[in-house]
């Protein structure tokens, strides 16, 4: 039976139809930017390159599946497209591009066991960003800011004292941040940014308008909307934006991890000449810079700017033929997100390890990096799950740097120079505190229509100055 259904499910690249949101905040950066050439006129918020999401769902646009929704694809043949040994509900990831031409609403997503618990949905929605362009000074609120209340959060939030609350992050292009579901967030204007995230639309936000319009919410509403969201607010994230693990694989060929964890990864590649990608499970590959050619035995075919294909895992691996930048998307197939059934002798090769709600693999300069083959997050050594998120700090430096060690012995025992970012990321958890925070070159006052930039409040203020981190103001 399953042999059967292997051979309708074509051994190529799929393409996907791309829903849009005209959200309030939106521009055509997507487009004008970032080269996609196949979208509608008019403002484009986000372009949802790969969605099994209620409603707002991908379908196959072209080959001999042309027409059927991607859900049909997950339960008509979920091993050969996710993995062996998986069998989901939905697929399990989304993937977005996200013009953030003024500023995103003030919002949060909940996590699994609050969407379960208030949503009625089976999921939540942990998502990271990776920024593809951000404007001089560019910044964005994540998390809140340590002693806050759920009160003094109300009030703050009902006031639009975004800033009293929450933490303002410097924002750079080529970062990514991974916020946990519960975190409050948003970001912009002037930032293009590439999102994975849980396959969930659960959203509250706390604004006086709608960001579909820019229409009001009237004050009795937003009251509501904003009770709703302190229910499901998780005080706890402060994640912060990191560059990712950066690994030469070869010869013009360099690979970074830009985020991993339980729910998702995702990596960006660059390509000089040609590079061998593995495939172990479904995989949204995003191109994000010059037209590349995408190789699968005999077939070639092309992948424009800012246009995505879906990889099924029974492709085993494509050749990029580049030069090309490229961010390929994958799910663990490990995990049991969305009542995923996958055994563990089929997944046998698989570890994800999670530090403290942000991951990396520091594997990955082991066997399945070597020479001329750009390997995938998720295929790197033996079966481990996902360990407790919840242990204490000091032992998770301890595995960081463990393995950072092990990574990097092997590595010089073939010869290879490999460089030391495994190490740098655990001297980044010592210098990190609970209450760091970088200050802004500048001010994002309002939200929506109204929003205006103005120069940061502690210029030439001495005893403002002086309270910022003593790494900041260069003492």
């Amino acid at each position: 039976m399953t042999a059967r259904r292997s051979s309708l499910l074509p051994s190529l690249p799929l393409h996907l139809s791309t829903p849009i949101a005209r959200h309030v905040f939106g521009g055509r950066a997507v487009v004008d930017r970032l080269g996609r050439d196949d979208l509608p006129g008019g403002r484009i918020a986000e372009a949802w390159e790969v969605s099994d999401v209620d409603g707002t769902a991908s379908v196959v646009v072209d080959g001999p599946l042309a027409g059927r929704p991607l859900r049909e694809l997950v339960t008509t043949w979920p091993e050969e497209l996710l993995g062996p040994g998986c069998h989901d509900a939905v697929f399990p990831f989304l993937t977005k591009l996200i013009d953030a031409a003024g500023t995103l609403p003030v919002h949060l997503h909940a996590d699994d066991a609050t969407a379960q618990r208030l949503e009625g949905t089976p999921t939540g929605k942990t998502e990271a960003w990776h920024v593809l362009e951000a404007a001089p000074g560019a910044t964005a609120l994540c998390g809140t800011r340590p002693g806050v209340d759920a009160d003094r959060l109300r009030e703050a939030l009902l006031a639009g004292e975004f800033d009293a609350v929450l933490r303002r992050l410097p924002v750079r292009a080529g970062e990514t941040i991974y916020v946990p579901g519960g975190t409050l967030h948003s970001f912009g204007p002037d930032t293009l940014v590439h999102e994975i995230e849980q396959t969930s639309d659960v959203v509250q936000h706390a604004m006086p308008w709608h960001m579909e319009d820019g229409s009001p919410v009237p004050p009795d509403e937003q009251r509501a909307n904003i009770e709703t969201l302190l229910a499901e607010w998780d005080p706890a994230p402060r994640p912060e934006f990191r560059p990712g693990l950066a690994i030469d694989v070869d010869d013009g060929v360099s690979r970074v991890v830009l985020t991993a964890g339980p729910y998702f990864a995702l990596d960006r590649w660059r390509v000089a000449r040609r590079a061998t990608i593995d495939v172990a499970a479904a995989t949204v590959l995003t191109n994000v810079g010059a037209p590349l050619r995408l190789r699968v035995g005999d077939h070639v075919e092309g992948l424009g700017r800012g246009r995505s294909v879906l990889l099924p895992a029974a492709l085993g691996s494509v050749t990029v033929e580049g030069p090309a930048t490229c961010s390929p998307a994958t799910a663990p197939t490990s995990s049991a997100t969305y009542g995923r059934r996958c055994s563990p002798r089929a997944t046998g090769r698989r570890r994800w390890r999670v530090w403290s709600r942000e991951a990396v693999d520091p594997d990955a300069t082991g066997p399945s990096a070597a020479p001329g083959r750009c390997s995938s997050v998720r295929s790197v050594g033996r079966h481990e799950p996902p360990p407790d998120t919840g242990r204490g700090l000091d032992a998770r430096r301890a595995d960081l740097r463990r393995d950072a060690r092990e990574g990097l012995e092997r590595g010089r025992d073939r010869g290879r120079a490999v460089p030391d970012h495994g190490v740098d990321a655990g001297r980044e958890l010592d210098r990190r505190g609970p209450d760091r925070r970088l200050e802004p070159r500048r001010e994002v006052r309002g939200h929506g229509p109204h929003q205006r930039v103005e120069p940061r409040g502690d210029v030439g203020d001495p005893a403002r100055a002086a309270s910022r981190p003593a790494a900041l103001t260069g003492s």
